[in-house]
């Protein structure tokens, strides 16, 4: 069904134990799927950057970080940028908040809100991809900014994922993000619609020392898969496939968490009412226990 493109005035709708003993409610999951909701609904205008819709998506991940009140390594959490892409020169703006942790040695958490806008009158809403990452990340830093963690822990959220990594690449060249001090990225990317309980996550393959780690995560029934990381795999190595793929080029360690393509994937039909909701809810609290064990176990 076509969509119409609602204004941008719509926006203002938005306005220790073992892990497996962890209760599955950790997360404030009732405002993280009312934030996927709302961050692919129709006012965001499928949140292509450089576009109005990207800029209300922004305004509102910054309204949700205000109200956890997050430190900021510049005032309002943003980091514009741009980049040339088909002659034009695009901007872009990332928004990145942190948790500081015991140690200045930090974790950056990263999921793109970008998304591919409008085509041919319909809007591309992107639930999955990637508001979910998006919403989840949110839900996160509330959860550690009443549990302080060992490591800093950056939560950043990316432009240009759609258009080449370009937020990731431009985390790199920001003269305010003291990249020196990360030891690892985890990077969120579509993790709301599976039909089979699994979850993968991408990186093992290079860095091994994690997959021990990881294996003490369980929130049944969900499955939590190691692979999609090995160069053997062609189209199935999900290495380069989001923003984790430029830390990897950087020597920075990676663990990606997405499920596989699905018939909702870069299509209209990727909305907030096709959102296996009970999937979302396991798969947000496996990566939270994930970045917890990680958290723990690494110096």
């Amino acid at each position: 069904m076509k969509k119409h493109i609602l204004h941008l005035a719509l926006i203002v709708l938005f306005v220790g134990a073992p892990i497996s003993a962890y209760s599955q409610n950790d997360l404030d999951t009732e405002i993280m799927l009312e934030d996927l909701r709302k961050l692919s609904h129709d006012a965001a205008e499928g949140r292509k950057t450089g576009t109005k819709g990207a800029e209300a998506a922004r305004q509102f991940i910054i309204k949700q970080m205000d109200a956890v009140n997050p430190k900021s390594l510049v005032k309002g959490y943003r980091h514009p940028f741009t980049f040339v892409s088909r002659g034009d020169t695009i901007k872009g703006e990332n928004i990145i908040s942190y948790i500081q942790g015991e140690s200045d040695s930090a974790f950056i958490i990263t999921a793109h809100y970008d998304h591919v806008g409008v085509r041919n009158g319909e809007v591309f809403n992107g639930a999955d991809d990637n508001a979910s990452g998006v919403a989840a990340m949110l839900a996160m830093m509330e959860y550690f900014k009443s549990n302080k963690p060992r490591h800093t822990l950056y939560f950043a959220a990316l432009d240009g994922e759609e258009m080449g990594l370009q937020g990731a690449k431009a985390i790199f060249n920001d003269p305010e993000f003291p990249i020196e001090n990360v030891i690892l990225n985890v990077n969120m990317d579509m993790i709301s619609i599976n039909d089979k309980n699994e979850l993968y996550v991408a990186g093992t393959h290079f860095y091994p020392k994690f997959k021990s780690i990881l294996e003490k995560v369980e929130v049944p029934p969900l499955k939590l898969l190691f692979g999609h990381d090995s160069p053997d795999l062609g189209k199935d190595d999900w290495t380069m496939q989001s923003d984790h793929g430029v830390f990897h080029k950087n020597n920075i360690p990676f663990l990606y968490f997405g499920v596989e393509d699905h018939e909702h994937y870069h299509k209209a039909t990727d909305e907030f009412e096709n959102v296996n909701q009970a999937f979302y809810i396991k798969a947000a609290h496996a990566v939270l226990y994930s970045i917890i064990e990680l958290d723990r176990n690494l110096n």
